[in-house]
C-alpha cells in the first residue's frame, strides 16, 4: 500500500542472497550489536554466578542460558534482516495481532512471579513477556498507518494508530507496567513527529501524558512507591537502588577489577535491570562509555541511513525502532544512576532474560532490513532533478 518505485539504478535480481545482504546491510551496527551482545555475556559471567548459588544451580547457569538466548536473538535478527520491508511489514502484523490478544489475556493466564506486576506467562521451563515482542510489531503497524494516511484519499491512519497506542498503553499500566507503557508511548510520538505533527499538539500529548502519570500516582500504590522512592533526598543503602549507587561510586573510572565487584552478592536483579551497575563497579567508568558509545552509534547509523530513504513507511517504522532501542538504553542506565524512578526495563542485548533479548533480536533484524541500501538512488538526486 505505501511502496513507491523510484529505479534510478538497475537491480541485480540474480544476485545471491548472502552476497547481496553482505552488501547492502549496515556492518557498522551489525558490528556494534555483536559487542553487546558479547558484552552482555562478559558481564553475565560477573552477575550470573551468586544467583545460581543462591538458587543452588550450576555456577554457570544463567550464563549458558543467556547464550543460548542470545544464539536465537542473533539467529532471528540475521534471518529477519534477510527480508525484504514487505515480508518484514506481512511478518510485523501477524507477529503484533499474537502479541496484543497474549497481553489481553495476561489478567487471566499470566503471573507475576511474586514482583507485584503480571507481565509473564509462565512455560514452566521458561517465561515469555508479551510486551517485549509487542514493541517492534506495534511500530511497524503503526509506521504503516500513518504511512497510508499521508497517500491521497487514505485512511485516517494517523487517529487508528493513536487509538492502537492508547489500548496498548491501558493494558500495561493495568500490570502495571508503565515503563513499557511510557516507551511505546514515546516510540508513537516520534513517528508522528516525523510524519508532521504540529508540535503543539505534541505538547499538549506531553500535558496528558503528566496529567496521566498523576492520576497513576494518586491510585497506584506500585507507582508511587517507585516516584516517592526517586524524589526521597535520602536512599536507603538496602535497596536495590543504594546497592547500585554506592557500586558505581566504588567503581571509579577504571573498576574494582575483574571479578572483585561486590555489588552482584547484593542485588537480585544484578544480572538484569541493573547490569550496568556490575559493568560500572568490576570495570569502571571506561566501559560504561563504550556501552553508550555503542548504542548512540547504532541509533546515529541508523538514523543518517534512514534519512536519505523516499518511502514514508520505511522512514517512519525505522526511525521508531530506532529510537525506541536508544531510549530504553537510556532509561535503564538512567534508572541505575539515579536520574529516572525504577522501570524494571532491561538493557538491550546485555542483561539476562529470554523474552527481551529474542524480541530485541526481531527488533534490530527489522532495522537491519529498513536501512540495507536499496536501488533508489539519493534523494537529493531526485530534488536536483525536479530543480532543472
Amino acid at each position: 500500500m505505501t511502496e513507491m518505485v523510484y529505479g534510478t539504478v538497475s537491480v541485480r535480481d540474480s544476485e545471491p542472497v548472502l552476497p547481496k545482504w553482505w552488501r547492502t546491510v549496515d556492518k557498522w551496527s551489525l558490528s556494534c550489536i555483536l559487542m553487546l551482545f558479547g558484552i552482555g555475556i562478559l558481564l553475565g559471567l560477573a552477575a550470573s554466578p551468586p544467583l545460581a548459588e543462591r538458587n543452588n544451580l550450576d555456577p554457570f547457569y544463567y550464563v549458558q542460558r543467556q547464550a543460548f538466548f542470545g544464539g536465537l536473538a542473533l539467529t532471528a535478527m540475521f534471518l529477519t534482516s534477510l527480508a525484504s520491508p514487505v515480508m518484514v511489514r506481512r511478518l510485523a502484523v501477524i507477529g503484533f495481532l499474537i502479541a496484543f490478544v497474549a497481553l489481553a489475556m495476561l489478567p487471566f493466564l499470566g503471573t507475576d512471579f511474586g514482583k507485584g506486576a503480571i507481565r509473564w506467562y509462565s512455560l514452566g521451563f521458561a517465561s515469555v513477556q508479551p510486551s517485549e515482542f509487542l514493541k517492534p510489531g506495534f511500530v511497524v503497524v503503526a509506521a504503516w498507518m500513518m504511512a497510508a494516511s499521508q497517500e491521497i484519499n487514505g485512511p485516517p491512519g494517523k487517529l487508528w494508530s493513536f487509538a492502537l497506542a492508547v489500548a496498548i498503553v491501558l493494558m500495561l499500566a493495568m500490570q502495571p507496567d508503565f515503563g513499557q507503557a511510557c516507551l511505546v508511548l514515546f516510540g508513537w510520538g516520534v513517528m508522528y513527529f516525523v510524519a508532521g505533527a504540529p508540535i503543539l499538539l505534541l505538547m499538549g500529548m506531553a500535558g496528558l501524558v503528566v496529567f496521566g502519570g498523576s492520576i497513576a500516582y494518586e491510585h497506584s500504590e506500585h507507582f508511587a512507591r517507585r516516584i516517592d522512592g526517586f524524589l526521597s533526598p535520602e536512599i536507603d543503602p538496602n535497596t536495590q537502588m543504594g546497592y547500585a549507587t554506592n557500586a558505581i561510586q566504588e567503581g571509579g573510572f577504571f573498576g574494582v577489577g575483574v571479578g572483585e565487584g561486590q555489588v552482584k552478592w547484593s542485588l537480585p536483579d544484578a544480572h538484569t535491570d541493573f547490569i550496568i551497575a556490575v559493568a560500572a563497579e568490576e570495570y569502571g567508568l571506561v566501559l560504561v562509555l563504550c556501552i553508550l558509545a555503542i548504542y548512540a552509534a547504532i541509533v546515529v547509523r541508523s538514523l543518517i541511513r534512514l534519512m536519505r530513504e523516499r518511502d514514508p513507511f520505511i522512514r517512519l517504522a525505522g526511525t521508531g525502532l530506532a529510537c525506541m532501542f536508544g531510549v530504553q538504553a537510556m532509561i535503564n542506565m538512567g534508572v541505575a544512576v539515579r536520574l529516572l524512578p525504577a522501570k524494571g526495563m532491561t538493557l538491550p542485548f546485555i542483561s539476562y532474560g529470554g523474552s527481551s533479548l529474542i524480541a530485541g533480536g526481531i527488533a534490530v533484524g527489522m532495522l537491519l532490513a529498513f536501512t540495507r541500501v536499496r536501488p533508489q538512488g539519493e534523494i537529493g538526486d531526485i530534488l536536483r532533478g525536479r530543480t532543472r
